[in-house]
């Protein structure tokens, strides 16, 4: 794709009229957070592959390697707290690390023989704590969302049922939309004050001056720009891809691009921006709004997605340029986490060693295994 290095858009003060208008300051300063926000859209696209990458190729690997060992691990200590020589404490002990462990790599594999050791350790039942902690999301999703997700969903995999939640929320809400629209239609049936006419007319005249904004800045490059009408094959090459970018900036309403394109290819200039009439910098003052709201809202959808995809908390603050430092972290965190449950496996070869290796434990900090993030 041919690309462009679209020169920068301000309203600059002129000899005569050295402060700045209003909305004349409105336009630079929107212009200059639809830059920021454009950049910060930009660095995301860019660093969420290369994070992808090193995510599938270093950390993945890691994550799998360290969940093997705990699985081991677990059986390890339920071997030992069926051994001689453990005093109650030390099983109770023992019992208390297998029943948090397990239940963790259970919800994580849905291993049966996982289950099995946390029923037996815990006292309690895995499917059925589960099932009740999933009716107790169930309840309060119903509560913060103000719908009904109904009893016959059925439950299944925390997985599963979020799948099954968010489609009944969104089934719910698109049927609370559409009754909307109907009474707004029953309701622009009816007879109209001369108030509300002149208030909707009001508002089509300014939607109509918006967007004729926008057409005649598309217009004005198009006529120029048109393919068709060039005799030589390679500059109608080039004029072919620059339409292609104003159509879809006309299509987008992306005023801002149209302007700059203007500018750089010289069918604008610095005197023409400082001239924009108040008139006309109010109806693309609203249109830059619209774009910066639109940008916002990309941004956010951009990093939630990220987010979820790679299981980050909504408390931790991301960024472009820190994610990968972070990633770098949490690999160095999975490769002492291995290392340390190597060792931890070690001290299985006889009951002296358990005992010595349990009250190293207590030592220890309880993230290791009950707050693990792997």
């Amino acid at each position: 794709m041919l690309k462009i290095q679209t020169k920068a858009i301000s309203i600059a003060a002129v000899p005569g009229q050295p402060h700045l208008s209003r909305e004349q300051k409105a336009f630079n300063s929107l212009i200059r957070k639809i830059d920021e926000r454009r950049a910060s859209l930009s660095a995301w696209q860019e660093a969420i592959p290369v994070y992808q990458k090193k995510y599938s190729g270093e950390l993945a690997p890691l994550i799998e390697a360290s969940q093997d060992l705990q699985v081991e691990l677990v059986h390890c200590l339920d071997r030992a707290c069926d051994q001689k020589g453990l005093t109650a404490t030390e099983r109770r002990s023992i019992a208390g690390m297998i029943s948090g462990m397990a239940a963790g790599l259970a919800a994580e594999r849905d291993d049966a023989g996982l289950k099995n050791l946390y029923n037996k350790h815990s006292g309690s039942d895995f499917d059925a704590e589960e099932s009740a902690a999933m009716q107790g999301m169930k309840s309060m999703l119903e509560e913060m969302m103000d719908v009904d997700l109904g009893d016959d969903m059925g439950m299944g995999s925390p997985e599963e049922f979020f799948k099954r939640a968010q489609a009944h929320i969104q089934e719910q809400q698109e049927h609370h939309q559409a009754a909307r629209e109907a009474q707004k239609e029953r309701k622009a049936k009816r007879k109209k004050t001369a108030k509300q006419i002149a208030k909707e007319s009001r508002q089509l005249a300014e939607e109509q001056q918006t967007s004729q904004s926008i057409r005649e800045l598309y217009r004005k490059l198009a006529s120029a720009l048109h393919p068709d009408r060039e005799p030589d094959p390679q500059e109608r090459d080039r004029k072919t891809a620059l339409m292609q970018r104003i159509n879809r900036a006309y299509d987008q309403k992306n005023l801002l691009l149209l302007l700059e394109l203007q500018l750089e290819l010289e069918h604008i200039d610095q005197a023409t921006i400082n001239s924009i009439s108040a008139d006309r910098l109010r109806h693309y003052n609203k249109i830059l709004k619209e774009q910066l709201n639109e940008l916002e809202l990309e941004i956010f959808h951009t990093e939630d997605m990220f987010r979820a995809q790679f299981g980050i908390s909504p408390f931790d603050r991301v960024s472009p340029g820190n994610i990968m430092r972070n990633l770098a972290a949490e690999i160095v965190g999975a490769q002492q986490a291995i290392r340390e449950l190597k060792n931890d496996l070690l001290a299985f070869q006889d009951i002296k060693r358990v005992k010595a290796w349990l009250k190293g434990m207590r030592r220890r900090p309880k993230m290791d295994f009950f707050d693990c993030p792997f």
